[in-house]
């Protein structure tokens, strides 16, 4: 792990915060290259069960650190390999079997964006600004990256923010469906965890359940392949099934088992 990232634990929730505030918390090769083994190790840890992503300070992340790349991504050959960094850490996020949640304050641009739309979630203070601006250095955007903004925005709203590069307020971001909750700066991370401490209060077969659904179901997929038709079927098999009948019968919440 580089220390440019850390990752904690506080009982059932985890912490991955890009810790480079000098640069508002933008990311270096090194820090892309760290983020699968990170998210590996939460995916993993069966005592957790939502992952946060968060920048330290007053940002989330300004994007990639462009000062790299003019050694990092000075021919196609080695914008390939940056590019491949950037698109696994993002798929990393995406592909992860529990919920995600971007918690987003002051600048969330480009890379910075980039990650966040690979999160399930996205809380944004009143006062954030997120933005991609590829357009804005000669680059284009990746197609997995491309699909996550058009699944988000829609293939219209996307061309205006890929085409123009402007920068648009946490209230504009909302309206358009980049991101899920406004919340004022000062509740930003109580409420967050507040409501990553209500997922984790459910049960883990519905919530993983239906992350892999509307994975499949974003993805393209129209009918069902043999995943989608038994993940229902093999929930009724579950304890959680079980624990939550009987919790609803006795009046009670339920107490779901950690998975």
């Amino acid at each position: 792990m580089t220390q440019a990232l850390t990752l904690s634990r506080d009982g059932e929730i985890a912490e991955l915060v890009i810790n480079q505030p000098s640069k508002r918390n933008a990311m270096s090769y090194e820090m892309w290259e760290a983020v699968p083994k990170l998210v590996a190790e939460v995916d993993s840890d069966e005592s957790v069960k939502v992952l946060v992503v968060r920048g330290a300070g007053d940002h989330f992340c300004a994007g990639a650190d462009i000062s790299e790349f003019e050694t990092r991504r000075a021919t196609a050959e080695g914008a390939r390999r940056y590019g491949e960094h950037v698109e696994h850490a993002a798929h990393s996020l995406g592909e992860m079997r529990k919920p995600s949640i971007a918690l987003i304050q002051g600048f969330c641009i480009g890379g910075g964006l980039e990650i966040a739309l690979a999160c399930d979630l996205r809380f944004a203070a009143a006062t954030a600004t997120l933005g991609i601006t590829p357009a804005k250095l000669g680059l284009v955007y990746s197609f997995s990256s491309t699909r996550q903004l058009v699944t988000a925005v829609g293939p219209s709203f996307a061309k205006y923010i890929l085409f123009s590069g402007e920068r648009l307020s946490a209230q504009e971001a909302l309206r358009v469906h980049l991101v899920d909750q406004l919340v004022e700066p000062e509740r930003m991370e109580a409420q967050t965890l507040e409501f990553a401490s209500t997922i984790c209060s459910r049960s883990q077969v519905s919530v993983r359940g239906a992350k892999r659904m509307i994975e499949k179901i974003a993805a393209g997929m129209d009918t069902p392949d043999e995943e989608a038709a038994e993940l229902p079927i093999s929930a009724v098999d579950s304890e959680d099934y079980k624990e939550g009948v009987r919790a609803f019968l006795e009046k009670r919440p339920p107490v779901f088992r950690v998975r």
